[in-house]
């Protein structure tokens, strides 16, 4: 990310206007989800409908907390390595965040662009299906990601907070946090996992086996790299990597962004009665489907 003074300016003024913000009037709804306004408005989503999506973009789609700014890197280094130019950021790399303006500007944007996303499938722009554009979507299972996303509303300091753990995870529970329902996005993807421009990984995956990752990443976005090549970008892109580097690279907020990156870290704040309610909505909404599969939820989030 070369040109890193737009996106951490970005990020100073959300922080900026979420100290303004109570957390009761934090959220407000777009066709039944509810977004942060901190980030994202109503005129944004309406320009949104217009963008004009090429066939070589690259779509990285994630519920937030999931590892979003990870695969942006990740996937930065990819491009860098083989086009020898370094990819910037001229907006804020999150498709739907920003003003309605921020469309236009992107016209004329270098090929290829990353289109980072919160959205569910079925509100992203048409024409990212008309042209078919190839989408990369990261999941992380969902204890942790409840957990990464509390800790960033409370440890962060200008955001709003909650009062406790127990008060965010009944808000995580009923979908009323940012992005909304967890279990909302995974159902809506779950749908289209399996197209043939649609790759599914796992956060854990990444955690377990980081040059693996890469290797398929770039092999579904047609990159051609040495395993030299693939090892240099693994070695860069370790979660101690970018958290030392998170200041630099995502200004204050960059070592919250980064905070631990531990899988298994939701057995420090659950208690056994969240963990069954967890448990049993999973199993209502996502057990033995392609997403369900994929979690792995019974290796990493079993008490």
């Amino acid at each position: 990310m070369a040109d890193k003074s737009k996106f951490i300016d970005y990020i100073d003024e959300a922080l900026e206007k979420s100290k303004e913000t109570a957390l009761s009037r934090l959220l407000f709804t777009y066709q039944g989800i509810p977004y942060p306004i901190t980030m994202c408005t109503l005129e944004t989503f309406q320009a949104l409908d217009t963008f004009e999506a090429r066939s070589d973009d690259i779509v990285l789609a994630s519920y937030p907390k999931c590892g979003s700014n990870w695969l942006l890197y990740i996937v930065s280094e990819l491009i860098f390595t083989v086009t020898k130019k370094k990819h910037e950021y001229p907006e804020f790399p999150v498709l739907e965040c920003g003003d309605p303006e921020k469309y236009q500007r992107m016209k004329q944007f270098p090929s290829p662009r990353i289109l980072a996303t919160h959205l569910h499938y079925d509100k992203l722009p048409e024409s990212i299906f008309k042209n078919k554009v190839k989408i990369l979507v990261l999941f992380r299972n969902p204890k942790d990601t409840a957990v990464s996303f509390f800790h960033f509303h409370n440890d962060v300091p200008d955001i709003p907070s909650y009062g406790s753990w127990d008060e965010f995870f009944k808000q995580f529970m009923k979908g009323q946090v940012s992005w909304g329902s967890y279990f909302d996005f995974a159902i809506n993807w779950n749908k289209h996992i399996e197209d043939a421009n649609v790759k599914c990984i796992l956060y854990e995956d990444l955690k377990e086996n980081l040059a693996s990752g890469i290797k398929q990443i770039a092999e579904f976005f047609g990159f051609s790299l040495t395993g030299e090549q693939i090892d240099t970008i693994s070695a860069l892109s370790t979660f101690e990597a970018m958290r030392a580097r998170s200041q630099v690279t995502h200004g204050a907020v960059g070592p919250f962004l980064f905070r631990k990156g531990k899988v298994g870290d939701w057995r420090n704040l659950f208690h056994q009665s969240q963990n069954q309610e967890m448990d049993e909505k999973f199993e209502a909404c996502l057990a033995g489907t392609s997403v369900g599969v994929k979690l792995k939820y019974n290796s990493y989030c079993q008490a």
